[in-house]
C-alpha cells in the first residue's frame, strides 16, 4: 500500500519565478473541488498538463493561507490555528492525490517530468510550513497549554501530533542546521524520484525476451498468447516478451519446464537494475542512504531508523529487532525441511543438479501435486476476477459490516480497464466511492496498493473516495480473468486498506482513515486476507467460471493444506527484506557511501536464513518500497501487523466468526478510529490484551493453524 500524506506549507518565492500572471490565472481543473459524486477526479477534464501548474498555483495559495495563519495578531487558539491549518490547501490536496494516484498507475513521460519538477517544490514547500518559526510558536504555545483548552479528544491528539511533527520536521533546530535540513530534504527528494523513474525503466526493460517457444515450455496458451502480444506492442514479431513483477521471484518460473528460461528469467529479475546502465540504481541509492543518515544525525539520532520510528507502534529499532529475532529460528527450521524436501523431489525427477533460487517455485509446485494433490491449473478455472471482487471480497464486507455496492458507469477514469464502484453503508447512505485498476501494464509500477483520491472529513465535508491497485496478469481479448489463489489473497488484503478508509469516521484530515503508522497501517488489510478462505465465503465466490459449479471440497481441502508448504520460504524472503532494510537505515551519518553489493551480502548474511536459496523478496536494487514508497526502515511492518491480523483473527473465531456483531466491534475499535488514539490502548480495547506471537507462528511458520 502506498499513503500520501497531506503536504503542508510554504513554497519557495523561486518556484513560482518562471509562471506567468496568464497561467496563473487560466482555468484548471483543480482550481476548484470537482463536480462528480463525492468531488471524484474529473478524469475526462484533466489533461497530463494541468499538473504543474496545478501544483505551482495551489502551493501559492496555500503558501497565502499559511501566512495568515502564522501572523493572526489574535492569540493563538486551536480553531485559529491548528483548525486552520487542517482546513488549508485544498487545491494542493486535490491535485496531489490524484496526481500520485495516475503517476504510480498510468505513468507517461509528461508525468515523469512533472514528478521530477516538483517533487523538489513539494519538499520545500514542506519544510516551509515546519520551518516556519511564527507558525510553529503558535503551535508550541497551545500544546504547552493543552491541559487548559478544552479540547474533544481528537482535537487534543492532532494537537500533539502537529507538535510532534514540527519539533521532528526541524522546528527546535538551530538555523544554520535548519538550512542543511532543507538541502538534504531536497537532495532526498531528488534522489527518491529519480530511483523511482530508474526503477520503473529498468523494470520495464528487464522483461525475458524468448526467442523460441519451445522454451515457454509448461506456461498454459493463454500466458503465451499474452507474452506474444507483449512483444508485438514492443515491435518485436516472432517473439515473446515476460515482463518482469516488481518481487525477486516471478510467477511463471512455477510452471517453466525449461531450465535455462528459468534461470534466465530468475537473473533477469536479479540483475533489473544493476546492468551498468542509464537505469542502474546502486549510485543512487548509495547516495539516498547516506543523506538519510546525515538528516537523522542533525536531531541527534544515531541512525536513520532510530529517526523513523519515534510515531510507530514498535516504537524502536531495537523492539523491531526483537521481534525478527523471535520469527527467524523456526523460519530457518522450516526452509531447511523444504529444501530438502525439494532437493529430494529433483532427484526423482531424474536430475541431479542442485537446487537453485530459480529452480525453487517450479519444485515447490511439483511438492505440492505430490504431497497435496494440488494443481495451479485446477484452481485458476474457480477465480474469475469479477466472481471474486462481487461474491468474495464484496460479499464478506457485507456480512461483517453491512456495506453494498453498486457499479458506477458514469464517473470517468484514467484507463478504460478500470472499475468504480458506490459503497452504501448499512443504513442505505452513501459511504464512498471505491475504484479498481487490476491490470498490468507497463507504465504501471509494480506491486499493489490503495490510497484516496479524497480523504474523510467532518471539518472539510468530504467522504472517501479510494482507489485499489493491481498488476494482474490481463488476459487475452475474449478469455476469462482467471486468478491464481495469491491474487485472490491481494485483493482481499488491498480491500482490507479500503475498509480502513471507507470506515474514516474523523473530524481532522490528520487523523483520518489509514493515516496512521507504517506498522499499523497493514493490520487492517492482513486481517482482511484471512476471510479469503472462511468456508462461507470461499463457498460463495470459487465457482466454475463455465458451469458456476462450486469448487469441489476436496479441492478446497488441498488449498487449505497446501497452503501450509513453503511456509519456510515465503516468511523467509519477507524477514530477509525487513532485515535488509533495517541493516541499511542503522547505517550512521560517520559511516561512508557503501558498495551497494557488498553491504547487501553481509547484510543477509546476518540474518541466520538460508538467503542462497531464498533470496530476499526484494533486492535492495528495486526495493521500491523503502527508497521511494515511504516504508524506509519500515518493511518490519508487513511482519508486525501479520500478529496484529492473526491476533484479530483468532479473537473473531474464539467468537463466533463471521458475525455482524463481531464485524461491527472490529469497525468500531479498529476501522473507524483512525489515528485518534495512540495504537497499543486502540489494540488492547478491541483484543483485550497485548499483542500475542503465538497465533503467527502457528499460521505463518509452523503451518499448524491453516486458517
Amino acid at each position: 500500500m502506498t499513503r500520501f500524506f497531506r503536504i503542508g506549507a510554504l513554497v519557495a518565492t523561486t518556484a513560482l519565478a518562471g509562471l506567468s500572471g496568464a497561467a496563473m490565472a487560466a482555468p484548471n481543473p483543480f482550481a476548484s473541488p470537482s463536480t462528480l459524486a463525492l468531488q471524484a477526479p474529473r478524469f475526462d477534464v484533466i489533461h497530463d498538463s494541468d499538473y504543474k501548474p496545478a501544483f505551482l498555483q495551489a502551493m501559492a495559495i496555500q503558501k497565502g493561507e499559511m501566512r495568515r495563519i502564522a501572523s493572526n495578531h489574535a492569540a493563538p487558539s486551536f480553531d485559529n490555528t491548528i483548525a486552520a491549518m487542517e482546513r488549508s490547501g485544498r487545491m494542493l490536496d486535490r491535485v496531489s492525490l490524484t496526481f500520485y494516484g495516475v503517476y504510480q498507475a498510468n505513468t507517461n513521460p509528461t508525468l515523469d517530468k512533472t514528478q521530477s519538477d516538483i517533487a523538489p517544490l513539494l519538499s520545500q514547500h514542506q519544510d516551509s510550513i515546519y520551518l516556519d518559526a511564527k507558525l510553529f510558536k503558535r503551535v508550541e504555545t497551545l500544546y504547552n497549554d493543552r491541559a487548559h483548552l478544552d479540547l474533544t479528544p481528537e482535537q487534543a491528539q492532532v494537537l500533539t501530533l502537529y507538535y510532534q511533527q514540527f519539533v521532528h520536521a526541524g522546528a527546535k533546530l538551530s538555523p544554520a542546521d535548519q538550512i542543511r535540513l532543507r538541502a538534504l530534504n531536497t537532495q532526498i527528494s531528488t534522489l527518491e524520484t529519480a530511483f523511482q523513474q530508474k526503477l520503473l525503466a529498468a523494470t520495464r526493460d528487464g522483461a525475458l525476451v524468448v526467442d523460441n517457444k519451445a522454451a515457454l515450455a509448461g506456461l498454459d496458451d493463454g500466458s503465451i498468447t499474452a507474452f506474444a502480444k507483449n512483444a508485438a506492442d514492443r515491435k518485436l514479431p516472432g517473439k515473446w516478451v515476460i515482463p518482469l513483477q516488481n518481487t525477486t521471484q516471478q510467477p511463471d518460473l512455477t510452471d517453466m519446464t525449461d531450465r535455462a528460461t528459468r534461470e534466465a528469467l530468475f537473473k533477469q529479475s536479479w540483475t533489473r537494475a544493476e546492468k551498468g546502465d542509464a537505469n542502474d540504481t546502486r549510485a543512487t541509492i548509495a547516495t539516498l542512504a547516506h543523506a538519510r543518515a546525515q538528516k537523522a544525525a542533525l536531531f541527534g539520532y544515531p541512525d536513520f531508523a532510530s529517526y523513523v520510528l519515534y510515531d510507530q507502534m514498535a516504537d524502536t529499532p531495537a523492539a523491531v529487532q526483537h521481534f525478527i529475532a523471535e520469527l527467524a529460528p523456526a523460519t530457518r527450521t522450516q526452509q531447511d525441511r523444504e529444501a530438502a524436501r525439494i532437493q529430494e523431489t529433483i532427484r526423482k525427477d531424474g536430475q541431479t543438479f542442485t537446487l537453485q533460487p530459480w529452480d525453487w517455485m517450479h519444485y515447490a509446485e511439483q511438492v505440492r501435486k505430490q504431497d497435496y494433490a494440488l494443481d495451479e491449473n485446477q484452481v485458476k478455472p474457480y477465480f474469475e476476477l469479477n466472481t471474486v471482487l462481487r461474491d468474495g471480497v464484496f460479499f464478506a464486507a457485507t456480512q461483517l459490516y453491512g456495506i453494498t455496492f453498486k457499479q458506477r458507469t458514469d464517473i470517468p477514469v484514467y484507463n478504460p480497464d478500470m472499475m468504480v464502484f458506490e459503497v452504501f453503508d448499512k443504513d442505505g447512505s452513501t459511504l464512498g466511492l471505491m475504484y479498481f485498476d487490476y491490470f498490468k501494464r507497463d507504465n504501471k509500477n509494480g506491486g499493489a496498493w490503495m490510497s484516496n483520491f479524497v480523504g474523510q472529513s467532518r471539518l472539510l465535508g468530504t467522504k472517501p473516495v479510494i482507489y485499489n491497485v493491481a498488476n494482474f496478469a490481463k488476459p487475452a481479448a475474449g478469455q476469462p480473468d482467471l486468478i491464481s489463489f495469491e491474487d485472490v489473497v491481494t485483493m482481499f488484503h488491498e480491500f482490507g486498506h479500503a475498509l480502513h478508509g471507507l470506515f474514516a469516521n474523523q473530524t481532522y484530515p490528520m487523523v483520518s482513515g489509514t493515516q496512521v503508522a507504517r506498522d499499523f497501517v497493514e493490520f487492517p488489510s492482513q486481517f482482511n486476507e484471512h476471510w479469503a478462505l472462511d468456508p462461507t465465503v470461499f463457498a460463495h465466490y470459487a465457482r466454475h467460471y463455465k458451469t458456476g459449479a462450486a469448487m469441489p471440497q476436496a479441492l478446497v481441502d488441498k488449498i487449505k493444506k497446501a497452503a501450509t508448504f513453503n511456509r519456510g520460504y515465503n516468511m523467509g524472503e519477507l524477514i530477509a527484506a525487513a532485515q535488509l532494510d533495517m541493516a541499511w537505515h542503522a547505517l550512521p551519518a560517520s559511516a561512508p557511501q557503501q558498495d551497494v553489493d557488498a553491504f547487501e551480502k553481509a547484510a543477509l548474511d546476518k540474518t541466520g536464513l538460508n538467503t542462497a536459496l531464498v533470496p530476499t523478496r526484494y533486492r535492495t536494487s528495486y526495493f521500491l518500497h523503502i527508497w521511494s514508497n515511504g516504508y524506509s526502515a519500515g518493511y518490519y511492518a508487513y511482519l508486525w501487523t501479520q500478529m496484529l491480523a492473526d491476533d484479530s483473527f483468532a479473537w473473531f473465531r474464539e467468537h463466533g466468526g463471521l458475525t455482524r456483531e463481531n464485524g461491527q466491534h472490529f469497525r468500531d475499535l479498529i476501522l473507524s478510529q483512525g489515528h485518534t488514539q495512540d495504537y497499543g490502548p486502540m489494540f488492547r480495547a478491541f483484543y483485550g490484551k497485548d499483542p500475542d506471537i503465538t497465533p503467527m507462528l502457528n499460521h505463518r511458520i509452523l503451518g499448524t493453524d491453516p486458517n
